[in-house]
């Protein structure tokens, strides 16, 4: 913090300490002041014009050529950044790169780039980061990744070409590529301080990990908000396709302009062709799209985000790059809810505005706020009940061995201690059972699945981390795929993250946040938490397929009637099950529901109860268990 201390005063002027407006517009700076950053509370404050700030739009050649038509494909991004950049204002950037602009669109209300007046500059920005952070003394870039939008070549899906694209820009922006505008005029970025954060939602948050763990200079900060790091894993799980066959080259499809898609054709082809989903294993295709790999690289701090309950971009993403970055020391912070595939900003709105703001002051204009010193991780609990603490898994978080044990006419039991004879329990695969089939009447024989239920809870039992199933069970079949369903059993209020919304309902009232100009108001519709009664929830799920016990590079097929180990992980998950709530088990075959593609085989499987378990990473482990019951 001291070096912090003696540098952000450069430039920076500081106000004594007063009460500052999130919202409504404060005049820009009279001509006659020196142009300079101003600090009150902690943060910068809106002391520059929104509706007179410089707008561009810019073109670098990158290094790649992704459509192999012989030329470097071009990146284009449009850029604002206050006025007083044009006398002498040195500022920082926050940039969004997305393959989105021109096709789905970016935030709640799906907005597009629009160039109103056909002058060839942007006139509507989506989002709120420029309403909000021009007037503060920030330029902000909206890139557009490769092959979409104004920038020429083909998208990739997070291959190399579009894992580059935002590095073009960094490097411009530090002195390190040449950028020109729509007349070919080189432009430099003399307004530039060095530092940029890069910032968006899924494919948006997956570009800003991407741009990191490339380790260029001059990228600060990032945050990602639920965005793929392991693509493998959003169209995959442990040699399962989970998607839909060529998804990767249908998503280059979708994020194509329309009128370049039957162009781009050759190389979605061979993307399709390269992507195994004969197999489902994993591939040199993947380890091009993994960040995880080489999230040793990454300089820069993260702040990430993610919905516990995102069956989009689910959590394994986070998690995984989170104990990557835990395990380099990497300067981080985490906000995990409790919705789906939904931004901070239309969740916990003037928190995460604030929380951002602060982020971006300290990293990026080198206040000391003291963010740094807050609790790494925000958790939200319930509906609106947000805890925060020291690190994620909670601390004290023990992986503890919960056993399955037999049933005598319905649903087995879970106990601390294995069962102590031998014992098989029975299922056949059914590729058709739906998950409510799997999950509901837990106390009724059911053929395609085994249940296993705790006692009653006598207290509180909180699990943080990644759950792992350990079964050890034979097939009557060379090939069958696991599945496995962690359930809390008791009525209970919750957020509704599987209806409509993802557990936010979007309201006619706006607010908003920042300046405007005659084109873009920087107004948004408010939230509201969706939140309903039922009486289970889904807690955590996994899927396995049998040939890839081993590996997810090799499937190995099973030798019919032997036993074997089938060790996988569940989604990442922190829950409380609360007292009287029991906690259930699930075990399946196939699970459509989970993945787009389920086992032919219909395998009659035997599971050994005696070793097979579930390890739940429980706060307190061993003696919290006890206490409720286990």
């Amino acid at each position: 913090m001291g070096g912090f201390s003696r540098m952000w005063r450069v430039g920076i002027a500081v106000l004594p300490v007063v009460a500052v407006a999130v919202l409504g517009v404060t005049p820009p700076a009279s001509a006659e002041q020196a142009p300079e950053i101003v600090v009150s509370d902690g943060v910068t404050q809106p002391v520059f014009g929104y509706a007179d700030a410089i707008r561009e739009r810019l073109f670098i050649d990158s290094t790649f050529d992704s459509d192999l038509d012989g030329l470097r494909d071009i990146i284009a991004f449009d850029l604002m950044r206050p006025k007083a950049t044009a006398d002498g204002l040195k500022v920082p950037v926050v940039m969004d790169a997305s393959p989105y602009y021109s096709t789905v669109c970016r935030g709640n209300e799906s907005e597009c780039k629009a160039d109103l007046d056909g002058d060839g500059l942007l006139d509507r920005w989506p989002l709120f980061y420029d309403n909000y952070f021009v007037p503060r003394g920030y330029a902000v870039i909206l890139l557009d990744m490769v092959g979409t939008n104004n920038s020429t070549g083909c998208p990739t899906t997070n291959a190399n070409q579009d894992n580059l694209s935002a590095k073009q820009a960094i490097n411009w922006l530090n002195g390190r590529a040449t950028a020109r505008n729509a007349a070919g005029q080189i432009v430099e970025a003399d307004w530039h301080n060095g530092r940029t954060g890069m910032i968006g939602k899924s494919y948006d948050g997956s570009l800003a990990i991407a741009t990191a763990v490339t380790g260029v200079k001059g990228l600060t900060t990032v945050v990602p908000i639920s965005g793929p790091t392991e693509y493998y894993d959003y169209v995959r799980s442990n040699g399962v396709v989970t998607r839909g066959n060529s998804y990767v080259a249908s998503l280059a499809n979708t994020v194509t302009n329309p009128e370049r898609r039957d162009y781009c054709k050759p190389v979605r082809d061979a993307m399709a062709a390269a992507d195994g989903d004969e197999t489902g294993d994993y591939s040199p295709f993947w380890g091009e799209r993994s960040y995880v790999k080489r999230a040793d690289r990454v300089k820069a701090s993260v702040l990430l985000y993610h919905g516990l309950n995102d069956d989009n971009v689910r959590p394994d993403h986070f998690s995984k790059f989170w104990y990557e970055l835990a395990a380099n020391d990497v300067p981080r912070k985490l906000w995990l809810s409790q919705e789906g595939h939904v931004d901070p900003f239309d969740s916990r709105r003037a928190v995460w505005v604030n929380t951002l703001h602060r982020w971006f002051d300290f990293w990026l204009h080198q206040v000391p706020n003291g963010i740094m010193d807050e609790p790494r991780v925000d958790l939200e609990r319930s509906a609106d009940v947000w805890e925060t603490h020291a690190d994620w898994p909670i601390p004290g978080m023990t992986e503890t061995e919960i056993f399955l044990q037999p049933g005598t006419g319905g649903a087995g039991g879970l106990k601390l201690v294995p069962w102590q004879k031998a014992a098989t329990q029975t299922f056949a695969d059914d590729p058709a059972q739906s998950q409510n089939t799997m999950i509901l009447n837990p106390d009724a024989v059911q053929p395609s699945r085994l249940a296993f239920l705790s006692a009653p809870l006598r207290a509180p039992l909180h699990v943080s981390g990644t759950p792992v199933v350990k079964l050890r069970a034979s097939a009557d079949k060379t090939d069958t795929n696991f599945g496995a369903i962690l359930v809390d059993y008791g009525t209970a209020e919750r957020v509704a993250h599987r209806m409509s919304g993802e557990g936010i309902i979007t309201l006619e009232s706006q607010d908003c946040w920042g300046q405007t100009s005659p084109t873009d108001d920087g107004c948004y519709k408010q939230t509201q938490k969706r939140v309903a009664t039922a009486d289970l929830e889904l807690v955590t799920k996994g899927i396995l397929d049998a040939q890839n016990r081993k590996s997810i590079r090799t499937a190995e097929p099973l030798v019919p009637g032997q036993l074997y180990n089938f060790d996988f992980p569940l989604l990442p998950e922190d829950y409380v099950f609360q007292p009287g709530h029991r906690i259930g088990v699930i075990i399946v075959g196939s699970y459509p529901q989970y993945s787009s593609q389920t086992d032919p085989n219909r395998a009659t499987i035997d599971v050994a109860l005696k070793t097979s378990h579930i390890v739940l990473p429980i706060v307190g482990g061993t003696p919290a268990a006890h206490a409720a019951g286990l």
